[in-house]
């Protein structure tokens, strides 16, 4: 076999045995074992409501499984069999995807188990929204990648060449055209939060903002490029009451500096609940220093 065929089939080999088909009473999708003792990682919205249902894996073993949590604002579950399953994917890390580079997709596309598609990255940086009641989120750093997928590869792998998950395939946004949730250090962090508590707790603090270049001037004084330009502030949100306005240029927060949505995504855990953040803004031609104090984000907040 030619080089690309032998990288495609060896990661095939290692990962087929370790995607599983996953049904609820309300469907179907894929999902891949992560750890030695059962854990299964897939999309938030192939397990919906449901709490238990069956795995299914390639070389013919099943399983029944129970939902150990479901975050919606990063289209993430984590389900545990109870019974055997095979040993786990190695889990990689999305931060180190370039354009162009090969891929491989995993997964159960249409009811056809076991299936597997090639390609390459796409795009880097892509958002996709994600909605929990009314709390809108926007999943930052998602893969854009040309390897074909359908209804049913939401929930598989998407690996590098040597066969480590540095996605999760989670929606086909048109012909040639698909996206995966990144596993990076900020999903690992969501997937532990999911197996420890079952959920992931959220700070919220009540803006609403867009990436903005910045002027040569400020660019000097900070050493960024970018900043986060405020659109609005929710009434009565922490940020209100700390005094952020319309108009505003965020810079830092938490004395970490801010260029894009997801620089203060990772502040809004649950490390920050109730406890001052220091953020410095641009406005009016100086720079304004404020401390906001998150609150826990609740079903009608949004960020």
């Amino acid at each position: 076999m030619d080089g690309y065929s032998q990288i495609v089939s060896s990661v095939a080999a290692e990962l087929l045995p370790k995607v599983a088909e996953l049904r609820t009473d309300r469907g179907s999708g894929s999902a891949v074992v992560f750890t030695a003792d059962g854990f299964l990682l897939t999309n938030a919205h192939v397990v919906g409501r449901a709490r238990s249902g069956t795995v299914e894996f390639a070389g013919g073993g099943s399983a029944e499984f129970e939902v150990v949590g479901v975050d919606q604002l990063s289209d993430l579950a984590v389900v545990r069999a109870h019974g055997e399953t095979p040993p786990p994917a190695a889990l990689g890390d999305s931060e180190g995807l370039v354009v162009g580079q090969l891929v491989v997709a995993v997964g159960n596309p249409l009811g056809l188990a076991g299936s597997v598609t090639a390609g390459v990255v796409s795009a880097l940086g892509r958002s996709l929204p994600a909605r929990s009641g009314s709390a809108v989120r926007l999943i930052e750093d998602v893969i854009q990648t040309d390897a074909a997928l359908n209804p049913g590869n939401s929930g598989g792998a998407l690996a590098d060449s040597e066969a480590r998950v540095v996605g999760v395939n989670t929606a086909v946004a048109g012909v040639g055209l698909g996206l995966a949730v990144p596993v990076n250090a900020t999903t690992r962090a969501i997937i532990a939060s999911l197996m420890r508590d079952g959920r992931v707790r959220r700070a919220y603090l009540g803006l609403i903002t867009a990436p903005a270049p910045l002027s040569d001037h400020l660019r000097g004084q900070t050493g960024q490029a970018t900043a986060l330009r405020v659109g609005d502030v929710v009434p009565g949100s922490p940020a209100a009451r700390a005094g952020l306005r319309p108009g505003d240029l965020v810079l830092s927060a938490g004395r970490q500096p801010v260029g894009n949505a997801r620089s203060l995504q990772r502040l809004m855990f649950a490390e920050a609940i109730g406890r001052p953040l220091p953020i410095t803004v641009f406005r009016n031609g100086a720079l304004v220093d404020v401390i906001a104090e998150p609150v826990e984000l609740g079903p009608l907040s949004q960020l």
